[in-house]
């Protein structure tokens, strides 16, 4: 299981401040402690950068990485729908793309790492990073092409807020050890492959929606007033709670009993706490619900209609 990310410190680094090898990834058949990992990594994009591989004193670490032919395409990010994230649960979204290599990389060795990650921010500076619990699989298609599948995997409790509700970007990253120990104080870095490839695709996160009704009195009789009321709320990732989405346009509904199809009656808008009240005609038997067509950041919902008996 990967360890979950935290913004990279080291500037451009990015993802590759994730990176955590389990040991099924870990060469020599042994697992390496994330710290080490991550300071190879980062020694390898800041030597690759021009820039002394550590800002502090400590292992002096030799050489440049040399560049990865390797690249990303066709990247896929949940099926290219938004990520829609409720308070408690986790929710894991498939990642898939293509990678196109030179003949002589092993995607699959056990001295090399790949992934596709996304992060919200620029590129130097990111404000998010979320990644995947597990490294992705590839498999080839030839010998310099293979198509990869991963997750993100998301833990709303504590990796998001509410600013998070927004766009977000891929980036994909690949190291290749060459047999060396990133554990090592004394690691080659000019035997160290390196690629990262930025803005691969895009993704939107969004707040998890729920909407009521409820039309009474029932049983009504024809011709007289129904009251309709009901509540739009969404998941607010500051408190873990449902708060209601004030100022909303939403549409009241009807369909008759023997039909399959809505119909929009009228539009209201949700008051300060998120609620919703409006009045209508009983004419026949039929089912009244509220829908909400959505915005950027909070995905669309319609309430289970209400069904009420005309007498």
């Amino acid at each position: 299981m990967r360890i979950r990310a935290t913004v990279a410190a080291v500037t451009g680094a990015l993802a590759l401040s994730a990176l955590a090898v389990p040991a099924a990834h870990a060469a020599g058949g042994s697992s390496y402690d994330r710290d080490d990992v991550v300071k190879a990594a980062q020694a390898a994009h800041r030597a690759a950068a021009g820039k002394s591989a550590f800002s502090t004193a400590g292992a002096q670490d030799t050489g440049v990485p040399y560049a990865l032919d390797l690249s990303f395409s066709n990247v896929k990010i949940n099926k290219g729908k938004p990520i829609v994230v409720g308070t408690t649960n986790k929710v894991r979204v498939p990642v898939t793309y293509t990678v196109t290599h030179a003949a002589d990389i092993d995607l699959n060795a056990p001295d090399f790492v790949l992934d596709v990650e996304i992060y919200r921010g620029s590129y130097t500076d990111p404000k998010n990073i979320l990644i995947g619990d597990d490294w992705p699989t590839c498999v080839d298609s030839s010998a310099t092409k293979a198509t990869c599948k991963g997750t993100i995997d998301v833990y709303p409790d504590f990796e998001l807020t509410n600013a998070d509700a927004t766009s977000w970007k891929a980036i994909g990253h690949a190291l290749d050890f060459n047999d060396q120990d990133p554990t090592s104080d004394d690691i080659d870095l000019s035997k160290v492959g390196y690629a990262e490839q930025d803005a691969l695709a895009t993704t939107r996160l969004q707040r998890y929606s729920k909407l009521t009704v409820d039309a009474s009195p029932e049983p009504v009789k024809k011709g007289k007033t129904l009251t309709v009321t009901g509540k739009l709320s969404r998941a607010s990732w500051d408190d873990g709670k449902y708060h209601g989405y004030a100022g909303q346009s939403v549409k009241l509904q009807f369909r008759k009993k023997s039909s399959s199809t809505y119909t929009t009656l009228k539009t209201i808008k949700t008051n300060s706490t998120g609620n919703l009240k409006t009045t209508t005609k009983a004419t026949v038997d039929g089912y009244y619900r509220y829908s909400f067509a959505g915005t950027s950041t909070t995905p669309a919902v319609n309430a289970a209609g209400d069904f009420v008996d005309v007498k």
